[in-house]
This record gives structure tokens, C-alpha cells and sequence, in this order.
């Protein structure tokens, strides 16, 4: 099993929110994972995951609303060369 890493966004501003999780994301190895919380439905997060990283992660939620979101962001796989 992996590491997981707490990702808790809602202090961060939000232009800067998504420089940091994929400050995070590249640094990832596979087999870890980030835990995001976030204060809004992160579903545009995860369709930019899709479009840039489709086949390196999996991605669940655990938590919908109306407070706060969390989703798992797991690395499967490191990036083609």
C-alpha cells in the first residue's frame, strides 16, 4: 500500500490551487496517492486529469458536499516516454 498525501485547498487561493496539486501530482510515485479536500465539487480537476493523464490514475470520492469534497487521486502508472 501507498502513501497518501493530505491536500487540504480551501486556504489556498484559488488561482493557485491547481499549480499546487499538480506540483504534487508529478512528484507522485506510483502506488501513492493524494487525499483532496477541497470547498467545491472538483469535477473540473478531475476532467483535466482525464484529458492529461488518462491511464496514470484512478480517482474516487469519498465526500459530496455541501461543506467540503474529498477525492482520492491515486498515481497507477507513471507517464509514457
Amino acid at each position: 500500500m501507498g502513501t497518501t498525501t493530505e491536500l487540504d485547498v480551501r486556504e489556498i487561493m484559488p488561482f493557485e490551487r491547481h499549480a499546487k496539486i499538480f506540483d504534487i501530482w508529478h512528484a507522485l510515485p506510483v502506488g501513492d496517492e493524494i487525499l483532496l479536500i477541497n470547498d467545491h465539487d472538483p469535477r473540473p480537476l478531475h476532467y483535466q486529469f482525464l484529458a492529461e493523464y488518462e491511464g496514470e490514475f484512478e480517482w474516487s470520492s469519498d465526500e459530496k458536499g455541501p461543506q467540503w469534497w474529498e477525492a482520492h487521486i491515486k498515481r497507477i502508472a507513471l507517464p509514457k516516454a
